[in-house]
């Protein structure tokens, strides 16, 4: 990669506290121009610190970070001309919505007549045009986070950092705000990366998600293959639910991603993709998307990578049914989403049903414990 394909470069970038435990360990990241990255994992992973090293509030102790391929690690934050928009709005209560907004170009000497026109401009993107006269007492959370972008915005940073800036939001405004920042992002082109420990939220607006863990990136990618094709078992585990299947590695050839099976207590075989490569005999577990897993009510025609099953609780989400199935001793119980379109006006499953489950290999991916 050239030094003009990306626009910030993490370098072997460490950071610890209290000089013996690593927040962030041996970082090496690169944040492409122009793109919606999400840094996705839970409480203490890293991703919040690699953020705040990023905007400067936070230096690394090892490691160096670059912008447009010039080193930037003892730049101040004042000096690195990023937007950044928190959870808790951060606006002054005293002044106007338009005086928020204007506040960045104010410290930057920007004439009043070309602050005023920014303004405008920022408040229209974000969709709270004549409302600059408001103090933030009288908006609502969701206005409030507009503000708070559109002050992000209004001095046309090459980077917008933002830090759960939704979690305050009710689910509903939440999920409206996700798509909003979404659209903005392919409207601005602007790089943004967001930190979030909601999974949902970052397969929603991101290009590509980091996944954090113990100071470490697990996966980078973006989020089709994210999902689809985790690469190891946290991310598995982390992103998405899954059914979890223990057992032993059976065939499988070493090195390169193969076909694979794992090999039930019980003696039973489900084929599927051998990810990290363990050899025949090896414990293992195995992960599929509920909405892969196909439900037979009868007894198919195909025994291949079918388990018989019990339901043992039905949960309603409105659009889809939640099976959760007992698979057998020692298993964890096996989810199935089952869209209602597909009862076809049949009676759902109910507890106590006996089930055929149906694994397909080409979506069940086998690790190494």
């Amino acid at each position: 990669m050239t030094k003009n394909d990306f626009l910030v470069r993490f370098s072997s970038v460490q950071k610890t506290y209290d000089g013996e435990q690593l927040v962030v360990q041996q970082l090496d990241l690169d944040i492409h121009r122009g793109e919606f990255l999400s840094l996705l994992g839970p409480s203490g992973s890293g991703k919040t610190t690699t953020l705040m090293m990023l905007a400067g509030f936070e230096s690394p102790t090892a490691g160096e970070i670059f912008l447009n391929g010039s080193q930037i690690t003892s730049t101040p934050p004042h000096k690195r001309n990023f937007g950044m928009v928190f959870q808790n709005y951060a606006l002054f209560p005293h002044l106007t919505v338009g005086q928020n907004v204007a506040y960045p170009l104010t410290v930057r000497k920007v004439s009043r007549a070309d602050q005023d026109r920014r303004v405008q401009r920022a408040l229209d993107m974000v969709r709270l045009t004549g409302m600059s006269d408001r103090l933030p007492g009288q908006l609502s959370g969701g206005q409030q986070q507009r503000v708070a972008l559109a002050r992000a915005l209004v001095f046309e940073p090459q980077l917008v950092l933002m830090d759960e800036p939704l979690g305050a939001l009710d689910k509903q405004l939440r999920e409206h705000m996700q798509i909003e920042l979404k659209e903005l992002h392919r409207q601005l082109g602007v790089t943004f990366v967001y930190v979030t420990h909601d999974q949902g939220e970052a397969l929603t607006m991101s290009d590509r998600v980091a996944v954090f863990n113990d100071g470490a990136i697990q996966q980078l990618a973006p989020v089709e293959e994210l999902y689809e094709a985790p690469s190891n078992r946290f991310v598995a585990g982390f992103v998405g639910d899954s059914t979890r299947l223990k057992g032993k590695l059976f065939g499988g050839q070493p090195g390169g991603e193969s076909r694979a099976g794992i090999e039930l207590p019980d003696g039973r075989v489900l084929h599927g993709i051998n990810v990290n490569h363990p050899t025949a005999g090896a414990q293992v577990e195995a992960y599929i998307r509920p909405e892969r897993i196909v439900l037979h009510r009868q007894t198919p025609a195909s025994s291949a990578d079918v388990l018989p099953a019990r339901v043992a609780r039905v949960i309603y989400f409105g659009d889809h049914l939640r099976l959760l199935c007992e698979v057998g001793p020692g298993q964890a119980e096996a989810t199935v989403k089952l869209p209602l379109t597909l009862l076809n006006g049949l009676a759902p499953p109910q507890p106590g049903d006996a089930v055929h489950l149906e694994f397909p290999a080409a979506f069940t991916r086998i690790y190494a414990v």
